[in-house]
């Protein structure tokens, strides 16, 4: 079994590497756990809009594990950002294989991966790119609601 927090820790390393983190993309490493988000996306206390995945036991059990987006509870307007950031987003989200949206509770979307070790971490990485395109699409519903 491959060491799970060297998987994060290089991604992470690879993550801050990208043409496209800037000073105001931030990463909250917990070892096993990983969420990606700007400074103004109110996730301050990992509470707010992020994206994430983990490889905890129970996924490394399933030999599956999520990638997801979250709007959770210290996001403003939490109910009516999820909306307007669907009906503009949702269509491409949906357009991405394996990539469901929910819009329940704080589950904006998700995407179930086979846990497999090779290539996890370019594997995460190209994840997390994709997820990055919605950047715009996040910084557009936040303004609307303001």
């Amino acid at each position: 079994m491959k060491d799970v927090k060297n998987v994060f820790r290089n991604l992470e390393r690879k993550l801050r590497q990208s043409t496209w983190f800037e000073d105001d993309w931030e990463i909250y490493n917990r070892g096993s756990y990983l969420q990606l988000y700007k400074s103004d996306w109110h996730n301050q206390n990992q509470g707010g809009i992020h994206f994430e995945t983990y490889i905890e036991p129970p996924q490394i059990k399933q030999k599956a594990f999520p990638i997801c987006m979250h709007a959770e509870e210290d996001c403003p307007s939490q109910d009516a950002f999820i909306q307007r950031f669907l009906e503009t987003e949702g269509e491409r989200i949906r357009s991405w294989k394996g990539y469901q949206t929910m819009g329940t509770g704080y589950s904006i979307c998700q995407r179930t991966m086979p846990l497999n070790f090779k290539n996890l971490e370019q594997r995460l990485f190209e994840e997390f790119c994709r997820l990055k395109q919605l950047e715009t699409g996040v910084e557009q519903a936040l303004r609307a609601l303001q």
